[in-house]
């Protein structure tokens, strides 16, 4: 009898960010609601499109570092795929380039959609899940422009994702009118 290998292992981590880090981000400037000593960048591992598991980073506040590394830990045990998470900085800090990309990002020291108020990834405490397969409805306009709701990776209510993020005390932007957000969620609600 052929023995079954054991299942691949999660792994995560955080740390501050480094000089060599912070010297190349351009997702923070003077003027961003939280200061970089206040960040963190979390390694994860998580399941690929191609059904592998790869590590991916993203940088959240402090504070949200449990919250978004056990909400990874619980989409990786049931295996829901990510295609990618880079830092946003990798898209020179362009949220268009990254969600075309179908990049999973976090932090991004920019303004709401549609708004002159900060947005939760201006704090933080907001990340962005599969761009492309969950994209962002504002004004009768869908962004991602190449989003196509379909195939892996999507996020759906009451699915796996939101499921997991509702047990971190994070909303989803899913269930907003205005934007309809189906890539985001937030610990400031959804």
């Amino acid at each position: 009898m052929l023995a079954t290998p054991p299942p691949p292992a999660f792994h995560a981590e955080a740390h501050a960010i480094r000089p060599a880090l912070r010297a190349r981000m351009t997702s923070w400037h003077r003027g961003c609601p939280v200061a970089p000593h206040d960040l963190r960048v979390v390694s994860v591992s998580h399941w690929g499109f191609d059904g592998r598991v790869h590590t991916g980073r993203v940088i959240v506040r402090r504070d949200a570092v449990v919250a978004v590394g056990r909400a990874l830990r619980l989409l990786f045990v049931a295996r829901f795929p990510i295609r990618q998470m880079r830092l946003i900085d990798d898209f020179g800090a362009d949220d268009n380039r990254s969600m075309a990309a179908d990049n999973t990002s976090a932090f991004n020291c920019r303004r709401a959609a549609g708004s002159t108020s900060w947005s939760e990834h201006a704090y933080g405490r907001a990340i962005d899940i599969n761009r492309r397969e969950n994209p962002m409805i504002l004004g009768g306009r869908v962004y991602p422009a190449n989003a196509r709701r379909r195939g892996k990776g999507v996020i759906r209510a009451g699915g796996v994702v939101v499921r997991v993020f509702a047990t971190v005390g994070w909303g989803w932007g899913g269930r907003w009118n205005s934007p309809r957000d189906y890539q985001h969620f937030s610990a400031g609600g959804g």
